[in-house]
């Protein structure tokens, strides 16, 4: 059967309004669940810019406007002051907040760690983790797993044997319930950081997420303390990210990193790294499961193409799994929205954008709009296949960003995505546990809202 013919499933997608919100309706909605402030219209249109309560706001889903902000104007952008209250508490200046000179010193230092030769070098463990995770799932028949939680550890423990090779100073799970209460309170938007308030004065979320925070920072001093310990004892130390990372220095400069910013960029890829990765992965099966047709196309191809035993990074070549986790990264992209401001005068779409406008670039709204893709709702990965892969828009499609900031883990996340989904998908088949409800909620990155409980079963003859 044809891909053109397959039957399409439409997935959950967050509830839209028939109109823009009152101001009140807003800021209730940003509380709640950001994903939900979009309306018919932001979907349709390819530029809208208007002054509200908050200040003059402009959204942009037209892809050569895309490419102005992200890139050819780039300069003119910075992070805006919502996105960074968010943020700092966590992950304070490191590459996902800082801007400028700072950023630039930083990105120049770890770009060499996630050049193509190194992530390739990454297969092997990856393929381990894997592995170790289809095992385990596979231990009991018919097992309920929840997904979301099961792929954000297999995501953590690709970091420790990538990235943190000798381990995160914390076993993986008890880290990632951190990482989620970090995401629950401290990632959830405050009314007082939407209205612009002073920071001295005291947010909910913060004091709730405390205890993950203060979790987070001792972790990131143990693993430090462990490796310069290491270090300074004459051994030869493993050169992964973080031995890498106590040495990198601006090649421009020769300057290092502070130990600030350091701390700062180890938090923001163990915690903000796996996140989205674990994310994706959980999308995908979620579809697959609901897509009978895909997912026997998928255990072909991998029946086929993949040898369990091949440690290298083959995977990249398995057009249809890749297709498949594509679309579902459209769909559910990890990161649905992301804001900068405008420092200067500019035009977008033919309209005047004045200082001080912030303008919302959202990939959940980018990767489901009229203009841009042909039923957009639906779950159909043919349009990432070889021969209409080209066709799309390189701004129309951003998961990992675009431009001088697109994601420096795009190519590691996407290879992880892929030595994962080919050794499970190898082995296993997921079913969703009756009466599980699947409902999107943003806390920074898109998350299934009360998780993803499915059933494992080995596949017959696999």
């Amino acid at each position: 059967m044809s891909a053109a013919v397959l039957p399409l499933f439409r997935p959950p997608s967050a509830p839209r309004h028939k109109k823009p919100l009152s101001t009140l309706g807003v800021l209730s909605v940003l509380v709640r669940n950001p994903l939900e402030i979009w309306s018919d219209l932001h979907f349709e249109k390819p530029f809208l810019i208007g002054k509200t309560y908050f200040g003059m706001r402009a959204m942009v889903s037209e892809p050569d406007s895309v490419r102005r902000v992200m890139l050819d104007n780039v300069a003119n952008y910075r992070k805006d002051p919502l996105t960074l209250r968010v943020l700092k508490p966590a992950l304070g200046t490191g590459l996902l907040t800082a801007d400028g000179d700072t950023w630039k010193t930083q990105r120049r230092a770890l770009s060499p760690l996630f050049s193509p030769r190194q992530t390739a070098s990454f297969a092997p463990a990856m393929h381990r983790v894997a592995r170790a995770g289809v095992a385990e799932m596979a231990r009991t028949e018919g097992a309920v797993v929840n997904v979301h939680e099961e792929m954000a550890v297999i995501a953590l423990r690709v970091l420790e044997e990538t990235l943190f090779s000798t381990g995160i100073a914390r076993e993986a799970s008890q880290f990632q319930k951190a990482v989620t209460r970090y995401f629950e309170t401290v990632g959830r938007l405050d009314p007082l950081d939407v209205l612009g308030a002073p920071d001295f004065l005291p947010r909910m979320g913060r004091a709730l997420g405390k205890g993950s925070l203060d979790y987070l920072a001792s972790a990131v001093t143990d693993i430090v303390g462990a490796r310069r310990a290491l270090i300074a004892s004459g051994a030869a130390p493993p050169q992964d990210f973080l031995t890498l990372l106590l040495r990198a220095a601006d090649p421009e400069t020769g300057r290092g990193l502070s130990e600030a910013d350091m701390r700062a960029n180890i938090i923001t890829f163990i915690g903000a790294g796996h996140e989205t990765t674990g994310n994706a992965l959980t999308w995908t099966l979620y579809l697959l499961s609901q897509s009978p047709e895909w997912r026997q196309r998928v255990e072909a191809e991998l029946d086929a193409l993949f040898d369990p035993a091949d440690d290298s990074d083959a995977v990249m070549n398995l057009p249809v799994t890749r297709a498949v986790f594509e679309e579902a990264m459209r769909l559910y992209p990890p990161a649905p929205n992301v804001m900068r401001e405008a420092i200067g005068e500019d035009y977008l779409s033919g309209h005047r954008v004045p200082p001080g406008t912030v303008v919302s670039i959202s990939p959940y709204v980018l990767h489901r709009h009229k203009t841009l893709w042909r039923d957009p709702d639906h779950f159909d990965p043919s349009r990432f296949l070889p021969g209409e892969r080209e066709n799309i828009d390189r701004y129309a499609y951003i998961p990992f960003g675009a431009g001088p900031r697109v994601c420096i883990g795009a190519a590691f996340a996407m290879q992880e995505g892929l030595v994962v989904l080919a050794n499970m998908l190898r082995h296993l088949r997921f079913e969703m546990l009756p009466g599980q409800k699947v409902e999107l909620q943003q806390r920074i990155t898109l998350r299934p809202r009360f998780g993803m409980k499915m059933i494992a079963r080995r596949r017959i003859g696999a």
